[in-house]
Protein backbone atom coordinates (compact mmCIF):
# COMPACT_ATOMS: atom_id res chain seq x y z
CA UNK A 1 0.00 0.00 0.00
CA UNK A 2 1.14 3.62 -0.83
CA UNK A 3 1.45 6.57 1.35
CA UNK A 4 -1.31 7.87 2.59
CA UNK A 5 -2.23 11.50 1.15
CA UNK A 6 -1.94 14.16 3.42
CA UNK A 7 -5.05 16.39 3.82
CA UNK A 8 -4.13 19.94 2.55
CA UNK A 9 -4.40 22.56 5.75
CA UNK A 10 -6.75 25.02 4.85
CA UNK A 11 -5.52 28.44 4.26
CA UNK A 12 -6.55 31.25 6.88
CA UNK A 13 -8.92 34.17 5.45
CA UNK A 14 -7.62 37.11 4.91
CA UNK A 15 -8.23 40.35 6.95
CA UNK A 16 -5.22 42.76 6.22
CA UNK A 17 -2.66 43.09 3.62
CA UNK A 18 0.60 41.49 3.83
CA UNK A 19 3.84 42.23 2.52
CA UNK A 20 3.44 39.36 -0.44
CA UNK A 21 -0.05 41.07 -1.44
CA UNK A 22 1.24 44.72 -1.00
CA UNK A 23 3.99 43.89 -3.54
CA UNK A 24 1.52 43.32 -6.03
CA UNK A 25 -0.06 46.32 -5.05
CA UNK A 26 2.43 48.97 -4.66
CA UNK A 27 3.33 49.33 -8.44
CA UNK A 28 0.02 49.35 -9.52
CA UNK A 29 -1.27 52.14 -7.61
CA UNK A 30 1.89 54.20 -8.08
CA UNK A 31 1.20 53.24 -12.30
CA UNK A 32 -2.52 54.35 -11.76
CA UNK A 33 -2.36 57.02 -8.99
CA UNK A 34 0.63 59.26 -9.46
CA UNK A 35 1.97 61.64 -6.78
CA UNK A 36 0.32 64.98 -6.60
CA UNK A 37 0.33 68.40 -5.49
CA UNK A 38 -1.36 69.67 -2.80
CA UNK A 39 -2.04 67.39 0.57
CA UNK A 40 -0.52 64.08 0.79
CA UNK A 41 -2.64 61.27 0.40
CA UNK A 42 -4.07 58.99 3.62
CA UNK A 43 -2.16 56.22 3.85
CA UNK A 44 -2.63 53.71 0.62
CA UNK A 45 -1.60 50.62 2.65
CA UNK A 46 -3.87 51.42 5.11
CA UNK A 47 -6.56 52.08 3.44
CA UNK A 48 -6.54 49.00 1.59
CA UNK A 49 -6.49 46.77 5.12
CA UNK A 50 -9.78 49.03 5.88
CA UNK A 51 -11.37 48.09 1.99
CA UNK A 52 -10.56 44.42 2.61
CA UNK A 53 -12.25 45.02 6.36
CA UNK A 54 -15.06 46.04 4.77
CA UNK A 55 -15.17 43.50 2.48
CA UNK A 56 -14.74 40.83 4.76
CA UNK A 57 -17.63 42.23 7.79
CA UNK A 58 -19.82 44.44 5.41
CA UNK A 59 -19.89 47.04 7.76
CA UNK A 60 -20.67 50.95 6.89
CA UNK A 61 -17.87 52.79 5.90
CA UNK A 62 -18.55 55.20 8.45
CA UNK A 63 -18.32 52.12 10.97
CA UNK A 64 -14.84 51.49 10.38
CA UNK A 65 -12.58 50.34 13.46
CA UNK A 66 -10.43 53.75 14.65
CA UNK A 67 -7.62 51.90 13.61
CA UNK A 68 -7.80 52.46 10.33
CA UNK A 69 -7.59 55.73 8.57
CA UNK A 70 -10.12 58.45 8.20
CA UNK A 71 -13.37 56.70 6.88
CA UNK A 72 -14.56 59.46 4.31
CA UNK A 73 -10.84 59.25 2.91
CA UNK A 74 -10.60 55.57 2.82
CA UNK A 75 -14.58 55.90 0.90
CA UNK A 76 -12.87 58.44 -1.58
CA UNK A 77 -9.95 56.33 -1.80
CA UNK A 78 -12.10 53.40 -2.61
CA UNK A 79 -13.48 55.51 -5.58
CA UNK A 80 -10.71 56.43 -6.58
CA UNK A 81 -9.59 53.36 -7.52
CA UNK A 82 -12.60 51.55 -8.85
CA UNK A 83 -12.92 54.62 -11.43
CA UNK A 84 -8.77 53.89 -12.46
CA UNK A 85 -9.76 50.24 -12.68
CA UNK A 86 -6.92 49.29 -10.13
CA UNK A 87 -9.33 46.21 -8.75
CA UNK A 88 -9.85 44.74 -12.14
CA UNK A 89 -5.71 45.16 -12.89
CA UNK A 90 -4.92 43.93 -9.49
CA UNK A 91 -6.88 40.63 -10.21
CA UNK A 92 -5.14 40.74 -13.34
CA UNK A 93 -2.19 40.78 -11.85
CA UNK A 94 -2.46 38.05 -9.63
CA UNK A 95 -4.19 35.25 -11.74
CA UNK A 96 -1.16 36.28 -14.56
CA UNK A 97 0.97 34.55 -11.34
CA UNK A 98 -0.82 31.85 -11.16
CA UNK A 99 -1.26 31.20 -14.64
CA UNK A 100 2.99 31.58 -14.75
CA UNK A 101 3.11 29.06 -11.86
CA UNK A 102 0.55 26.41 -13.85
CA UNK A 103 -2.50 26.93 -11.60
CA UNK A 104 -4.61 28.48 -14.60
CA UNK A 105 -6.55 25.66 -16.31
CA UNK A 106 -8.08 27.26 -19.44
CA UNK A 107 -9.20 24.12 -20.65
CA UNK A 108 -12.38 23.08 -18.69
CA UNK A 109 -14.65 26.36 -17.75
CA UNK A 110 -17.54 26.86 -16.22
CA UNK A 111 -20.32 29.61 -15.07
CA UNK A 112 -23.86 30.27 -13.34
CA UNK A 113 -24.97 33.40 -12.04
CA UNK A 114 -26.47 34.15 -8.12
CA UNK A 115 -29.28 36.47 -7.30
CA UNK A 116 -28.52 38.84 -4.31
CA UNK A 117 -30.15 41.69 -2.68
CA UNK A 118 -29.95 45.38 -3.28
CA UNK A 119 -31.67 47.00 -0.59
CA UNK A 120 -30.98 51.00 -1.82
CA UNK A 121 -31.33 50.58 -5.40
CA UNK A 122 -28.93 52.20 -7.70
CA UNK A 123 -28.14 50.91 -11.46
CA UNK A 124 -28.13 47.74 -12.31
CA UNK A 125 -30.60 46.66 -10.02
CA UNK A 126 -33.86 44.91 -11.08
CA UNK A 127 -36.99 43.48 -9.51
CA UNK A 128 -36.01 40.17 -7.39
CA UNK A 129 -38.08 37.67 -8.60
CA UNK A 130 -37.47 35.29 -5.65
CA UNK A 131 -37.84 37.70 -3.27
CA UNK A 132 -41.33 39.65 -4.17
CA UNK A 133 -40.06 42.15 -6.80
CA UNK A 134 -37.95 44.15 -4.38
CA UNK A 135 -34.74 45.27 -5.65
CA UNK A 136 -32.00 43.12 -6.56
CA UNK A 137 -28.50 42.26 -8.26
CA UNK A 138 -27.37 39.26 -10.24
CA UNK A 139 -23.93 37.84 -10.35
CA UNK A 140 -22.79 36.19 -13.10
CA UNK A 141 -19.20 34.47 -12.57
CA UNK A 142 -16.74 32.61 -14.74
CA UNK A 143 -14.39 30.44 -13.27
CA UNK A 144 -11.30 27.50 -15.26
CA UNK A 145 -11.47 23.83 -13.97
CA UNK A 146 -10.29 24.62 -10.28
CA UNK A 147 -12.84 27.39 -9.36
CA UNK A 148 -10.57 30.37 -10.12
CA UNK A 149 -12.20 33.23 -11.16
CA UNK A 150 -11.91 34.29 -14.68
CA UNK A 151 -14.98 37.41 -15.15
CA UNK A 152 -17.24 38.14 -13.16
CA UNK A 153 -20.39 40.94 -14.45
CA UNK A 154 -24.11 42.14 -12.38
CA UNK A 155 -26.99 43.48 -13.68
CA UNK A 156 -30.56 43.63 -12.30
CA UNK A 157 -31.81 40.60 -11.02
CA UNK A 158 -34.68 40.24 -13.47
CA UNK A 159 -31.92 39.71 -16.42
CA UNK A 160 -31.76 35.57 -17.03
CA UNK A 161 -28.78 34.20 -17.15
CA UNK A 162 -28.50 33.30 -21.08
CA UNK A 163 -28.51 37.26 -21.30
CA UNK A 164 -25.15 38.00 -18.92
CA UNK A 165 -23.28 35.00 -20.82
CA UNK A 166 -21.83 37.02 -23.26
CA UNK A 167 -21.37 40.01 -21.39
CA UNK A 168 -19.44 37.95 -18.79
CA UNK A 169 -17.12 35.73 -21.43
CA UNK A 170 -16.21 39.77 -22.60
CA UNK A 171 -15.00 40.54 -18.91
CA UNK A 172 -12.15 38.37 -18.93
CA UNK A 173 -9.27 40.24 -17.79
CA UNK A 174 -6.64 38.05 -19.08
CA UNK A 175 -6.19 37.22 -22.61
CA UNK A 176 -7.69 34.16 -23.14
CA UNK A 177 -5.34 31.42 -24.96
CA UNK A 178 -7.06 30.71 -28.71
CA UNK A 179 -8.74 27.27 -28.55
CA UNK A 180 -7.29 24.75 -31.26
CA UNK A 181 -8.47 21.71 -32.38
CA UNK A 182 -6.06 19.49 -30.62
CA UNK A 183 -6.98 21.65 -27.09
CA UNK A 184 -10.41 22.84 -27.62
CA UNK A 185 -11.50 24.81 -24.31
CA UNK A 186 -15.50 23.56 -22.67
CA UNK A 187 -17.46 25.52 -21.27
CA UNK A 188 -19.95 23.55 -18.61
CA UNK A 189 -23.78 25.31 -17.73
CA UNK A 190 -26.40 24.58 -16.04
CA UNK A 191 -30.36 23.86 -17.88
CA UNK A 192 -30.91 27.92 -17.11
CA UNK A 193 -28.57 28.55 -20.29
CA UNK A 194 -30.17 25.31 -23.13
CA UNK A 195 -31.97 28.38 -25.19
CA UNK A 196 -30.72 29.56 -28.38
CA UNK A 197 -28.87 32.40 -26.35
CA UNK A 198 -27.10 30.21 -23.91
CA UNK A 199 -25.90 28.06 -26.93
CA UNK A 200 -25.15 30.90 -29.28
CA UNK A 201 -23.08 32.84 -27.06
CA UNK A 202 -20.66 29.94 -26.06
CA UNK A 203 -20.18 28.59 -29.71
CA UNK A 204 -19.57 32.02 -31.16
CA UNK A 205 -16.42 32.95 -28.55
CA UNK A 206 -15.37 29.46 -29.79
CA UNK A 207 -16.42 27.09 -26.67
CA UNK A 208 -16.93 23.79 -26.60
CA UNK A 209 -20.62 23.57 -24.66
CA UNK A 210 -21.84 20.87 -22.30
CA UNK A 211 -25.36 22.44 -21.23
CA UNK A 212 -27.51 20.43 -19.08
CA UNK A 213 -30.66 20.45 -20.82
CA UNK A 214 -34.34 20.80 -20.01
CA UNK A 215 -35.61 18.89 -22.95
CA UNK A 216 -37.52 15.19 -21.84
CA UNK A 217 -36.16 13.98 -25.19
CA UNK A 218 -32.42 14.35 -25.32
CA UNK A 219 -30.20 13.57 -28.44
CA UNK A 220 -27.82 10.81 -28.03
CA UNK A 221 -24.11 11.81 -26.83
CA UNK A 222 -21.18 10.45 -28.57
CA UNK A 223 -19.07 10.95 -25.09
CA UNK A 224 -19.95 11.24 -21.82
CA UNK A 225 -17.89 13.66 -19.53
CA UNK A 226 -17.72 14.41 -16.22
CA UNK A 227 -19.59 16.63 -14.83
CA UNK A 228 -17.41 20.06 -13.81
CA UNK A 229 -19.94 22.30 -12.96
CA UNK A 230 -19.63 22.06 -9.13
CA UNK A 231 -16.42 24.42 -9.07
CA UNK A 232 -18.20 27.70 -9.94
CA UNK A 233 -20.84 26.86 -6.84
CA UNK A 234 -18.01 26.23 -4.86
CA UNK A 235 -16.27 29.44 -5.76
CA UNK A 236 -20.09 31.52 -5.44
CA UNK A 237 -19.68 29.63 -1.23
CA UNK A 238 -16.20 30.66 -0.68
CA UNK A 239 -17.36 34.50 -2.51
CA UNK A 240 -20.56 34.23 0.40
CA UNK A 241 -17.82 33.95 2.75
CA UNK A 242 -17.06 37.72 2.26
CA UNK A 243 -20.62 39.73 4.08
CA UNK A 244 -19.53 43.23 2.47
CA UNK A 245 -20.61 41.24 -1.20
CA UNK A 246 -23.89 39.45 0.09
CA UNK A 247 -26.20 42.53 -0.12
CA UNK A 248 -25.44 45.35 -2.48
CA UNK A 249 -25.70 48.42 -0.02
CA UNK A 250 -23.69 50.88 -2.75
CA UNK A 251 -26.64 52.73 -4.12
CA UNK A 252 -24.45 55.64 -6.66
CA UNK A 253 -23.17 53.52 -9.09
CA UNK A 254 -22.85 49.87 -9.76
CA UNK A 255 -18.66 50.04 -10.49
CA UNK A 256 -18.27 50.53 -6.69
CA UNK A 257 -20.09 47.47 -5.89
CA UNK A 258 -18.26 45.39 -8.68
CA UNK A 259 -15.10 46.98 -7.35
CA UNK A 260 -15.82 45.07 -4.01
CA UNK A 261 -16.46 42.10 -6.00
CA UNK A 262 -12.84 42.40 -7.73
CA UNK A 263 -11.52 42.48 -4.55
CA UNK A 264 -12.57 39.18 -3.53
CA UNK A 265 -12.01 37.48 -6.64
CA UNK A 266 -8.53 39.05 -6.52
CA UNK A 267 -8.20 37.51 -2.90
CA UNK A 268 -8.79 33.87 -4.03
CA UNK A 269 -6.41 34.15 -6.42
CA UNK A 270 -3.69 35.45 -4.08
CA UNK A 271 -4.27 32.92 -1.54
CA UNK A 272 -3.71 30.23 -4.36
CA UNK A 273 -0.53 31.83 -4.63
CA UNK A 274 0.53 30.16 -1.00
CA UNK A 275 -0.30 26.21 -2.20
CA UNK A 276 2.70 25.09 -3.41
CA UNK A 277 4.42 26.13 -0.28
CA UNK A 278 1.78 24.36 2.00
CA UNK A 279 1.93 21.15 -0.11
CA UNK A 280 4.29 18.01 0.50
Amino acid sequence: MGRPKKAREPLPPIWECSDDLWALIEPILEEYGPPRQGPPRIDQRGAFDAIIFRLRTGCQWNRLPWEYPDDSSVHRTFQRWVKLGTFERLRAVVQEQCEDLGGCDWEWQSADAWLGKARMGGDAVGPNPTDRGKPGVKRSLLVEADGGPLAIAIAGANVLERQLLARTIDAIVLERPEPEPDFPQHRCLDKGYDNDTGWEAAIDHDYTPHIAMIRYEQPPRPKRHKARRWVVERTIGWLAKCRGILIRWEKKEAANYLGLLQVACALLWFRRLARPARLD
